[in-house]
């Protein structure tokens, strides 16, 4: 009950200075109005939508639409109650000295509102709210293909310039757009790779909504050394409440049908070796293991009879598998393939410059490419987008890695 009293007088507060903010400006009673139906009829809908959530269905497109409308509110409208919050306490402060220092009879307690500070705070409130609307319309579909080279000293003698192509996070029940999602795949098709990974989430949830997808991701070209992948946590069918267990299980079978349904070889706890000349590597692909998520993946079981000598590919969904399990393990994988956290969707990146996601203070490898005595770990931003329906900075990822023989050169 607490709960719900403390949220209401915080809706009641950023409410009330939002359209402080707002007034300050204008004095027009239309335009003040207009702003009133509108806020209020998004609050409305907002506390509708949540209140028909079903936990049985789980994430729908209805759902995704309602998270985005409450950050396209939510988030400039905090903004604008943090500087007309810091606009009170200079007021409180300047009346204090006017009261004690100046002339008391002159004027009232608290100075007006400048018009100049509300100008500011919502020119500044503007920047995310036109930066959440352009990734819901334009950014979650604003694929990119990110090449990466990757030097080792023992890679097999033929595997110089082996080039592969790793997507992650489909999430395919969040998808809108046919044309777009085309697009995506003729760019998969237009790289040059010997080999293709797919490292997970190929649904929301349930199995069926991958269903109206199949023959556009069949499009992936065969590839000349196989497709493959792993299994990742929203595969498992575990953030809805099920009839029975065996609608569960019925639905998880289903899942791991699908991606031998879009010509993929799905690795459960196992490894194949890829042979290319004289020479192979091994590639290895668990089951999903997250530190805080489920952990079905068993690294020893798909890694039996291997040693540390074999030049291995890990493929495994969450990237904390690698820093709790994977980075220090005896038998030294040089390469972790994983996805999962998809950028949170939201963050600022300058290539090579900078790099920056609220995700980063949960997930210590959580876009792009890390190393720890020579391990490396890449961790691809996503192919499409769950919860919120868009992307904010961290676009959607095609990788392209090319594997070198040799040291880096600095």
């Amino acid at each position: 009950m607490f709960r719900w009293i403390f949220l209401i007088i915080l809706i009641l507060i950023v409410e009330v200075y939002s359209f402080q903010a707002i007034k300050t400006i204008t004095k027009s009673k239309p335009v003040l109005l207009v702003y009133l139906v509108i806020s209020v009829s998004a609050i409305l809908f907002i506390i509708y939508q949540f209140t028909k959530f079903d936990r049985s269905v789980g994430q729908t497109k209805m759902t995704m639409l309602t998270l985005g409308l409450l950050l396209l509110v939510l988030i400039p409208k905090l903004i604008l109650t943090f500087f007309m919050l810091l606009e009170d306490v200079f007021r409180v402060f300047s009346g204090i000295i006017t009261h004690f220092v100046g002339d008391r009879d002159n004027g009232d307690f608290l100075p007006e509102r400048r018009k100049f500070v509300s100008q500011i705070a919502l020119a500044i409130a503007a920047i995310p709210f036109t930066s959440l609307l352009y990734g819901m319309t334009k950014g979650k579909y604003n694929f990119k293909v990110i090449h990466q080279p990757l030097f080792y000293p023992d890679l097999p003698d033929d595997f110089d310039g082996f080039k592969i192509t790793q997507i992650s996070d489909v999430h395919s029940g969040s998808f809108d757009n046919e044309e777009k999602i085309r697009y995506a795949i003729d760019l998969i098709n237009q790289q040059d790779s010997d080999l293709m990974l797919f490292t997970g989430d190929i649904v929301n949830t349930h199995a069926k909504e991958m269903h109206p997808w199949i023959d556009i991701f069949k499009g992936i070209k065969p590839y000349t050394y196989g497709k493959y992948s792993v299994l990742g946590n929203h595969d498992y069918g575990e953030y809805v409440t099920w009839p029975s267990q065996k609608d569960k299980d019925e639905n998880f079978q289903a899942i791991k049908d699908l991606y031998g349904q879009i010509d993929f070889k799905l690795l459960l706890n196992e490894h194949t070796k890829i042979k290319k000349g004289n020479s192979e590597i091994v590639l290895v692909g668990v089951e999903n293991w997250g530190k805080n998520f489920k952990q079905a993946g068993d690294l020893n079981k798909a890694s039996e009879g291997l040693t540390k000598d074999d030049f291995k590919i890990l493929m495994s969904h969450d990237p904390s598998h690698w820093e709790y399990e994977v980075k220090n393990h005896e038998k030294h994988f040089q390469l972790t393939l994983s996805g999962h956290t998809h950028g949170l969707q939201f963050g600022i990146e300058i290539p090579g410059v900078f790099k920056w996601s609220p995700v980063e203070y949960v997930y210590k490898q959580w876009a792009g490419l890390y190393e720890n005595l020579g391990r490396y770990i890449y961790v691809n931003r996503g192919f499409g987008f769950h919860a919120y329906p868009g992307r904010v900075g961290i676009m959607p990822e095609i990788t392209v890695f090319e594997l070198k023989k040799g040291e880096k050169i600095a």
